[in-house]
């Protein structure tokens, strides 16, 4: 089982390529420990895993670029390549740079929407709810509160959450001390609070696919 470095390291430099196997996914930092808890469950020992800093999820612009040379650096030290990305943000960058590299990323606008089921996600068609993963709930001064200035302005959280009806946990874990933060989480945003014990999803899916390459 592979040691993980803490979440502020998986937030600002991400996780290099450890191992010897023959195939590599190339993921954002926020999903590391899921992506391990699956390879390492299901005893993938020739899936090896790198990740891009977490903090990427906040400016997705520099995401295709930061693949693309990841992709690079890597690609004569592996027979295959994939992408444990969604668009994330990236207006439809990522798949078209993914392919024209020749690598597969994983389906779907987000991390929200694959780790609830593509298909289930797209049929809530829900505009209107805040969404937290176990990662960004451990991490959610670094990613929300502080980005948006409320650390020094928390006058403005009502304006900036006017439009949102919920905040919704997506837990991959269920983990009762996640559970109350995240309950902290939408106190501290003036949210209602709901909890989906949503597990791996179609993360869990796409890499068993990618394992059997």
């Amino acid at each position: 089982m592979t040691s993980l470095p803490d979440d502020t390291t998986l937030r600002t430099e991400g996780l290099d390529a450890r191992g010897s196997g023959r195939v590599l996914v190339i993921g954002c930092g926020a999903i590391a420990r899921e992506i391990l808890a699956i390879r390492d469950r299901n005893g993938w020992s020739h899936l090896d895993l790198t990740c891009l800093p977490a903090i990427l999820h906040n400016h997705p612009e520099r995401i295709t670029d930061a693949v693309r040379t990841a992709v690079t650096a890597h690609r004569a030290d592996y027979e295959t390549i994939f992408v444990a990305y969604a668009d994330c943000g990236t207006g439809g960058q990522l798949e078209a740079a993914c392919a024209e590299i020749g690598v597969e990323m994983i389906a779907g606008p987000h991390c929200y929407s694959f780790f609830e089921g593509n298909e289930v996600f797209a049929a809530r068609d829900e505009i209107t709810a805040f969404y937290l993963t176990d990662f960004l709930v451990r991490q959610f001064d670094a990613f929300v509160w502080k980005p948006l200035g409320l650390d020094r302005h928390p006058d403005l959280r009502d304006m900036y959450f006017a439009h949102y009806d919920r905040l919704v946990y997506q837990a991959q874990t269920d983990d009762p001390a996640l559970t109350d933060k995240a309950k902290r989480c939408a106190e501290r945003l003036g949210l209602p609070f709901e909890r989906r014990m949503t597990g791996y999803g179609d993360l869990q899916d796409t890499l068993a696919r990618w394992a059997q390459r």
